[in-house]
């Protein structure tokens, strides 16, 4: 058996045998196989796609890699989030609080930002020394106490994967389904979490950009959890525009306490309390009609706020500094109409311009700069009402390439909804 033989076999759109894949992966995480060669292999795998058992076998290979968190000494049923990744997307920061108060155990890695997408562990960092890297025994011990812990991914969860994808992002190879759900639900599979949620999006500031393929994705993830016993449900959520009205670090987090506070927007809080009744429905074994009320108590009554606070105390954060930029300007609208469209990538990558995203891994973030919006799609404005806030840093951006994010029409469109499907 030799890598050409299997790079040439996958060219001609024939399965790969698990054994030829264990040749391949192990092989470039040995160094036997190069990355030239791996190159290759994705590459025929992008073009060619793969079945659903050899992405089944990818997923497993990739996730036995490495080390597989053990959570048994928890006690409790642990589910697991997963966003694929928008602009805008605190989710994780108000989900994971609400979830745990209604007595289901959260026990979340998260990862950090890259391009024009934020990461859960750059927001929590955003608070004044709050502690990412805590040790095993102490996460288990913190989320025994309170039902709650997030952190930095730890361990050496899944090399094979992160090898990986560190080419597959400079191959232009990111696209392929059978590629991204063993990418993800290696490492979620890895993470050790009892039953796992996944809100798969799509649209403009997505990985995935149309309803069908997100399907096909989705899909396949159910499939592969259900193959490792892992109950896994799948929600499609809208993407065309940013979640919430915040973007950038700090101004997320400051969001986040204000919805679980009580003033919450009406996409950010209609997504969060579907996921967090998807969340306690399966991991309390109830209805999600129950599920749902239980969580929307929880809002109201603070105790949803409160255990976001215990989690912060817990790990050394101070609540009361939040890293946010003083330099702030107000974008006004040039002419009047209706918020058609906003555009999330283009956003996104403006606050990268700004300081507030990376380029590489290894990139120093601005965690105070980024964008409040004024006006969401669906809603009127007026010439020189305000669109948008800026908080500025060092980095430079014009007045136009903020309102070129912006399309603003006479006649209103019809908005889509903010969740497509969801699949069990």
């Amino acid at each position: 058996m030799n890598i050409i033989d299997i790079i040439t076999k996958k060219k001609n759109s024939l399965e790969l045998s698990q054994e030829e894949l264990e040749f391949a992966i192990n092989g470039f995480v040995d160094g036997v196989v190069k990355d030239y060669q791996m190159s290759s292999l994705l590459m025929a795998i992008t073009i060619n796609g793969m079945s659903d058992e050899e992405t089944i076998n990818l997923t497993n290979i990739m996730l036995n890699s490495g080390e597989i968190i053990d959570l048994s000494m928890i006690n409790n049923v642990v589910v697991d989030k997963h966003s694929t990744g928008g602009v805008g997307d605190k989710t994780t920061l108000v989900l994971a609080p609400l979830v745990a108060s209604c007595g289901v155990a959260i026990a979340k890695m998260s990862g950090r930002g890259l391009g024009h997408t934020g990461g859960t562990i750059d927001k929590l960092e955003a608070i004044k020394n709050f502690q990412v890297n805590i040790d095993n025994d102490a996460f288990i011990k913190q989320v025994n106490e309170i039902n709650l812990a997030v952190v930095s991914q730890k361990g050496n969860l899944v090399p094979a994967d992160k090898l990986v994808y560190a080419l597959r992002d400079v191959t232009g190879t990111t696209s392929s389904i059978p590629l991204i759900a063993s990418s993800i639900m290696s490492k979620k599979l890895a993470s050790g979490a009892d039953k796992i949620v996944l809100d798969v999006k799509v649209g403009n500031g997505a990985l995935l950009d149309n309803i069908e393929d997100a399907k096909k994705l989705a899909t396949l993830m159910v499939k592969i959890g259900k193959q490792n016993n892992k109950e896994t449900i799948c929600v499609l959520t809208n993407m065309d525009e940013p979640l919430g009205r915040a973007i950038g670090n700090g101004l997320e987090v400051i969001e986040s306490i204000k919805f679980l506070k009580g003033e919450a927007p009406e996409d950010l809080y209609t997504l969060t309390t579907s996921l967090a009744a998807i969340m306690v429905s399966i991991g309390k074994n109830q209805d999600i009609k129950t599920s749902l009320r239980e969580v929307v108590e929880n809002l109201e009554n603070g105790k949803a706020y409160q255990k976001f606070l215990d989690m912060v105390k817990y790990q050394g954060g101070d609540i009361n500094e939040i890293a946010v930029s003083s330099k702030v300007h107000s974008i006004r609208s040039s002419k009047t109409g209706f918020i058609n469209k906003i555009d999330s990538l283009k956003i996104g990558n403006l606050v990268k311009q700004l300081g507030g995203g990376r380029v590489n891994k290894d990139d120093v973030i601005d965690l105070g700069v980024g964008f409040v919006l004024n006006k969401k799609v669906g809603d009127y404005v007026v010439e020189n009402e305000e669109l948008i806030k800026v908080y500025y840093g060092k980095g430079d951006i014009t007045v136009n390439d903020i309102l070129n994010c912006f399309e603003i029409d006479v006649v209103a469109v019809d908005k889509p909804p903010l969740i497509y499907e969801i699949i069990r």
